[in-house]
């Protein structure tokens, strides 16, 4: 028989030493919001755990439920206005081109037919119920006011539609007979809005702040009321009055000083009039939550509590006391059975009761009784074709299990085992025939009736042979053996605590390997974790660089498996974008500009001025080549060239030669989302330039099509070059029109810096004109931003400064007033804000970058250390060639180097001025000192 108490007490005592585990995240209460819990995944369902007391959630997602369904993207005939716009921007006129581009060239839009008509009955019949309706209507709720991020942070998640608000304020009677302005802020997306039954103004556009003649005649001594009707189309919705420079949600006289108003009425209240709008026309979809597992406790008071995240063993562990009894609960993501899986068990036999049962954001959701210990989930995205089913199964040791339509109840169990199963009807991204019932029961026969303890041996032995391939040391501190993780945070500075930056860094490479597994969808701009219906950026793909940063740390740091999903995305993109590359720009090859989604849509989207940039498809074929450099599998690149082919073929048809300079440029595109539509972006002549020379590598390594090297070598040669600037910076454009104070986000054109390598750093002219523009851009940012910083100094060459950037990137980004900025949040998930994966993945990338380098054709040791890391160890990095590297340094110089070649390449070593060269062997291990000497 299982001694639980035993057992308890071993897994409490092994909780309280949690401090001493470095690859641990703990902290000491449960999570208060999503960014406090806890990520789980295996890459293709993943969980938010947050482990509280009297209730437990888990939020969790399916990868491949999204909005949308398979669909035309392509504008048919786009192609005819390509020569206008090309010729408005020769001409200087942007605004013209940018103009005619947004009315003929964007893709199709999902719902564009019909949807003006539908729209105005829509809206006639909304706007027909006035305020004195309004306000006599049953129903009405508090809800807080303002919402940031919309109504749907306040409970309403996923409600499009009309919608009335309501609060009131005091007339002093000093101000009788005078006219007043009611300042509301910014509000999501349409408001029409009443004083005491009569319109006092109305306006459209989250942008706009909404400030209101209220004339003397519509005010009342003492209490007024004020009525909004507020109609939200698509997304986010609600007042939203933030980053005013004034007060806002106040009434004050007209004329007067803001400050000097009566504040409305805190107690605001809502009444929903209709959540069902006509579909709003949409260029992509957007990634979904699933739904929640909660678990109801009888008990809500807990002593000695913590819940940590064991990134090695990849596990949550929830354990305190109640009345003296220990209760602990586990949960990982199993990759071999498809299932999450928990276990709660207490030091008490029969001390286990709750419930446990599904809820979902969803409107089309339903809960149903399977059989006497499952529980079902069916749920419907409103917008699209997906559906999907969950199963929930309980294995209680002794006591009592009853499953209802709407709950599992569980009495008096010494230990209980969950089971969660998920599945839609996603076949592929042209199909939607599968049966998500037939494919959850089958997940769950594959799972259920087995022991925790098997399912965990399982579990870790598939997570840890990933891994454990890599470790790092970069120095310790006492906050690593005396903070919780929130409170580490907090006192972060990379000399006290540099096991947090080893911790982020072994965190990135669990995040990729929890959300990027064989079988399923790429990591997203979430990477599969999202708890809601309109995420930021509908959690898509984009192109322009967060996509491509997700897959940064893959090779480096010994994570090739977890790139297969990403070379799925780019096969069946190649697909979609030849339909593109014809109907936008005449031209063979596939094209793919700065988004796709699970539909693999690969038109322009959103606006002109930033949504035709076509340097997508050329940018996704560089981790094809990284592969390929890293690992030295040709059949993989044999499998992979027609992709990197029909890429270059785009670019040979889509180049043209600009008159003043003679050079080929490429036009019309953008510099990603800075400066609006233009020709020839400096970004995209060296993304292009890599593309074209390392699709001749390519076809030099397979021994084909020697006639197309020589071409695409020469048109490499003829495209504009790299430029520096009156300010000494890299050019952004081909014209010299940067701004010095320029401080934007985005940097694309050092991508010859980083992750390209078209400006090398033997150049050191191009190298000293990088360098400045990213001194001009300046040492913040948001996430993914201050990540690719920190691969661009460390190519530079300047650890230092580096970390600088990193101590950036580590910043805690909630403050005590919950205020937001880039940084990561108490769960180290990076902050864009909010939340956005890809800084978690760029950092981890940076770091390794700092470590080791081998883009140059050799491998360069230690080629960013800082002062800050004087002593430390790393084992497992990957360089191109086929190379695994362990290093070890102290007083910050070299002292020990073991190469181990797995493909038998040449392999020449550099650290500061020393050089070794030698001839390898498949297998074999090279062992040298800090002087480059074999041992």
């Amino acid at each position: 028989m299982i001694r639980l108490p035993i057992l308890l007490l071993t897994l409490l005592l092994s909780l309280t030493a949690a401090a001493q585990q470095p690859l641990t995240l703990w902290y000491n209460k449960p999570a208060e919001k999503w960014t406090d819990a806890l990520p789980l995944g295996n890459g293709r369902l993943g969980a938010m755990v947050f482990g509280g007391v009297g209730q437990e959630r888990l939020q969790f997602n399916e990868t491949t439920f999204w909005t949308g369904r398979p669909r035309p993207y392509a504008r048919p005939g786009a192609a005819r206005y390509l020569p206008q716009i090309r010729q408005l921007l020769a001409q200087g006129k942007q605004a013209e081109a940018e103009a005619l581009a947004a009315e003929h060239f964007m893709g199709l839009k999902d719902h564009e037919e019909g949807y003006e008509p539908q729209k105005a009955a829509w809206l006639q019949r909304i706007k027909a119920v006035g305020a004195a309706q309004a306000a006599a209507a049953p129903g009405w709720q508090p809800i807080r006011i303002p919402t940031p991020n919309g109504w749907e942070a306040a409970g309403l998640e996923g409600l499009d539609g009309a919608v009335w608000l309501r609060t009131s304020f005091e007339l002093p009677a000093a101000w009788a007979g005078k006219d007043l302005t009611l300042s509301l802020g910014r509000i999501r997306d349409q408001d029409l809005t009443y004083v005491n039954g009569q319109l006092v103004g109305t306006d459209e556009g989250t942008t706009k702040k909404r400030r209101y003649r209220v004339p003397a005649a519509a005010l009342k001594a003492g209490h007024n009321e004020v009525l909004i009707q507020v109609i939200n189309y698509y997304d986010k919705g609600g007042l939203i009055g933030v980053k005013e420079q004034q007060p806002v949600f106040v009434a004050y006289p007209e004329g007067a000083d803001p400050a000097t108003g009566v504040a409305l009425n805190p107690g605001w209240q809502y009444w929903v009039q209709d959540q069902n709008p006509p579909l709003t026309p949409t260029f992509q979809a957007a990634y979904q939550p699933f739904g929640d597992v909660l678990l109801d406790f009888p008990h809500a008071e807990a002593s000695a509590y913590v819940r940590r995240l064991n990134i090695d063993r990849a596990e949550t562990v929830t354990a305190y006391k109640h009345n003296g009894v220990p209760y602990i609960r586990e949960y990982f993501a199993s990759h071999p059975r498809n299932a999450i899986i928990g276990h709660l068990s207490a030091g008490l036999k029969g001390s286990l009761t709750f419930t446990a049962r599904f809820d979902s954001p969803h409107q089309q959701r339903r809960s149903y009784r399977v059989d006497d210990h499952t529980l079902a989930l069916a749920v419907q995205v409103r917008d699209g074709v997906l559906r999907g089913v969950s199963y929930l199964r309980v294995a209680a040791r002794n006591g009592r299990v009853t499953v209802t339509d709407q709950q599992i109840q569980v009495e008096g169990a010494d230990e209980v085992t969950l089971y969660l199963t998920a599945a839609t009807n996603f076949e592929d991204y042209q199909h939607t025939a599968a049966d998500p019932e037939k494919r959850a029961a089958a997940f769950m026969r594959g799972v259920s009736g087995q022991s925790f303890g098997k399912l965990q041996r399982e579990h870790q032995r598939d997570f840890q042979q990933l891994f454990n391939t890599f470790a790092v040391d970069l120095g310790h501190g006492p906050n690593e053996k005396l903070l919780f993780t929130d409170e580490r945070i907090r006192q972060f500075s990379p000399t006290a605590d540099p096991a947090l930056l080893a911790l982020y860094l072994q965190y990135g490479r669990y995040l990729l390997i929890s959300s990027s597994r064989a079988g399923g969808q790429p990591a997203n701009l979430q990477g599969l974790w999202n708890e809601s219906l309109t995420p930021s950026w509908g959690s898509k793909y984009t192109t322009n660089i967060n996509l491509q940063m997700n897959y940064w740390p893959a090779e480096l740091l010994g994570l090739s498996a977890c790139t297969a999903p990403l070379f799925g995305l780019i096969q069946e993109a190649a697909e979609a974008g030849k339909v593109t590359a014809k109907e936008h720009y005449n031209a063979g090859g596939w094209v793919l500009h700065h988004n796709t989604d699970l539909w693999r849509g690969t038109a322009p989207i959103n606006a002109s001025n930033h949504g035709i940039w076509v340097t997508g498809a050329a940018w996704l074929t560089q981790p094809i080549w990284e592969h390929y450099q890293f690992t030295q599998d040709k059949t993989f690149l044999r499998r992979q060239y027609p992709v990197l082919k029909q890429a270059s073929q785009f670019f040979l048809d889509f180049l043209v030669k600009d008159e003043r300079t003679g050079w080929l440029i490429s036009t019309p595109s953008n510099s990603p989302e800075h400066g609006g539509l233009v020709a020839g972006p400096t970004m995209d002549h060296q993304i292009i330039r890599e593309l074209l020379r390392t699709t001749s590598a390519a076809a030099e390594v397979l021994g084909v099509d020697a006639e197309l090297r020589q071409q695409l070598t020469d048109k490499a040669r003829q495209l504009a070059p790299n430029q520096v600037g009156r300010h000494g910076q890299l050019q952004e454009w081909l014209e010299d029109k940067d701004d010095p104070k320029d401080t934007h986000r985005h940097v694309s054109h050092l991508w010859g810096v980083f992750p390209g390598t078209d400006i090398p750093w033997a150049d050191q002219r191009l190298t000293q004109a990088a360098r400045t523009s990213l001194l001009q851009r300046g040492d913040e940012g948001t996430g993914w931003s201050l990540a690719w910083k920190v691969n661009l100094w460390a190519r530079l060459r300047d650890g230092n400064h580096a970390l600088r950037i990193l101590e950036n990137l580590l910043a805690p980004a909630e403050t005590g007033t919950g205020s937001e900025r880039g940084g990561v949040y108490h769960n180290l998930f990076d902050a864009h804000p909010p939340f956005q994966i890809d800084g978690n993945f760029g950092g981890a990338a940076g770091m390794a970058e700092m470590l080791v380098q081998s883009h140059a054709g050799y491998l360069d040791l230690l080629p960013a250390l800082p002062a800050a890391w004087p002593s430390g160890e790393v084992r497992g990095l990957r360089a191109r060639g086929g190379f695994i590297v362990n290093l070890r340094w102290q007083a910050g110089k070299l002292s020990a180097v073991e190469i181990k070649s797995e493909a038998g390449q040449p392999c020449e070593l550099r650290y500061g001025d020393q050089k070794l060269s030698l001839n390898t062997k498949a297998g074999k291990t090279y062992q040298f000192n800090g002087e480059l000497r074999k041992i």
